[in-house]
């Protein structure tokens, strides 16, 4: 989210009150700017920026505060819950493991986690034999990309060459940051690693041939980097979507690059942080393009909610790293590992993958009407399952992020949270407990705040 100062001064607006949305207050509830402003000089300004309101419960997909407005949530704050916000199978976990009390063990084994890895490892692909539990997704990136480069050593490859993408986003940290295909998100580091690579994505509005374009960029790396794929190249790093506008690859460009990296001896990885644990309508989004990556790197919706993130891969590649040589002190403590398998249980027990899909179909036809309404602002509706981005860009192909800044404000005002991504597009993630109904109401008030906005 990038960093639009919102308003901060109450304005009465109309009050609502339906089935999912209350608001009977002014925005912001004029209680609680003097609360912001004494967070805001306590904390470090990197994390603010947000819609001005204080959460104080959050049920299912809606979002309350301690005045008595209702939100209803198209953000999964930032899709992690996609089980629902205080999901019953994930809080009966936690209070089970609260109760015993076991709260930390560091790296001590519990039964929590054993019983959690031997789940995950049951109910995720075949060609992931074992995980590694962390806390955050960049620690997960910047262990795909140190057992990539492991890989490589074991290989006898000269170089660790990496190839990530221009636009791609992989954390916060320092080789997460390398990766990230931002050179301005970079720019704090001091200089770049020359063994990690970018390549151009491939937007599928801007090119014919998706496998004539990967071989052309590829050639375009080797040739003037004087790279030898077998030598100095170890792995490909890729977002399952490019996240800021929900794009997906061409699949013909995703196979051509496995393939690729299968006849080079080099590993694929998937940054699945956005796109895992249901979001598209299948447990990994991966799965649309119809190929298995060597490594999985999974966060956000993978305890709805605790601090858990999650490596995937075989034996032979999660096992490169000598004993206790990655760990991470917050790592597989029960509680991320109760709420971890709650969560996936969920998933698959209760369905939510599947009404992903079935409300995805519903989701995408009423923002594609949008679309079709809207023509002079909305250039694309992308994303697939219970994950849309709309991107706002005029006739003239400008831009439009202005804006989507005006529509998150005034959803927020009528009660809808959405993602405020600070570009030309705004993002949109129920949780993937949703209903029909509570979907649509949200669909009506987009519409009717973009109206309000053009």
């Amino acid at each position: 989210m990038a960093g639009k100062e919102f308003s901060h001064q109450p304005t009465k607006v109309e009050k609502i009150a339906t089935k999912y949305r209350t608001i009977k207050t002014e925005i912001p509830v004029p209680e609680s700017v003097p609360m912001l402003e004494r967070m805001y000089e306590l904390e470090a300004q990197a994390m603010h920026g947000q819609l001005p309101m204080i959460w104080d419960r959050a049920d299912d997909f809606q979002v309350y505060d301690q005045w008595g407005n209702i939100w209803l949530d198209f953000t999964s704050t930032i899709f992690v819950a996609n089980a629902g916000h205080g999901n019953k199978r994930i809080v009966k976990a936690l209070k089970k493991a609260l109760d015993k009390p076991l709260v930390h063990t560091y790296t001590y084994a519990s039964s929590e986690r054993i019983d959690y890895l031997e789940y995950l490892i049951q109910n995720t692909p075949k060609q992931f034999e074992k995980a590694f539990l962390l806390s955050a997704g960049t620690e997960a990136t910047e262990a795909a990309l140190k057992l990539m480069r492991l890989n490589g050593q074991a290989q006898g490859k000269r170089n660790g060459g990496v190839i990530c993408f221009n636009g791609a986003f992989h954390g916060r940290t320092m080789g997460a940051q390398m990766m990230t295909g931002n050179r301005s998100a970079r720019e704090w580091i001091g200089y770049q690693d020359p063994n990690i690579h970018h390549l151009d994505f491939p937007y599928p509005w801007e090119i014919d041939n998706p496998e004539d374009f990967f071989y052309s960029e590829i050639e375009r790396l080797l040739d003037g980097n004087d790279l030898d794929a077998d030598k100095d190249l170890c792995g490909f790093m890729l977002e399952t979507f490019q996240g800021w506008g929900a794009v997906f690859y061409p699949k013909a460009f995703v196979q051509s690059l496995v393939k690729f990296a299968k006849k080079h001896n080099m590993l694929v990885a998937f940054d699945e942080m956005q796109s895992g644990f249901g979001r598209t309508g299948k447990l990994f989004g991966y799965e649309h393009y119809e190929v298995e990556p060597d490594i999985l790197c999974c966060g956000k919706g993978a305890s709805s909610g605790l601090p858990l993130a999650i490596v995937l891969g075989s034996k032979s590649i999660m096992d490169l790293p000598g004993v206790g040589s990655m760990s991470s002190t917050h790592s597989a403590n029960p509680l991320v590992c109760v709420a971890g398998e709650e969560n996936l249980r969920s998933m698959l027990e209760d369905g939510l993958i599947d009404n992903s899909e079935r409300l995805g179909k519903v989701f995408h036809q009423k923002l594609n009407d949008l679309k079709d309404k809207y023509p002079k602002y909305i250039k694309h509706v992308l994303g697939k399952g219970l994950l849309a981005a709309i991107i706002f860009i005029d006739q003239e192909d400008k831009a439009l992020s202005a804006l989507c800044d005006r529509i998150s404000e005034k959803t927020f005002q009528k009660g809808l949270l959405v993602v405020h991504t600070g570009r030309e597009a705004i993002k949109l993630a129920p949780p993937l407990s949703i209903t029909e109904e509570a979907l649509l109401e949200g669909i009506e008030v987009l519409d009717e705040c973009i109206k309000a906005s053009i």
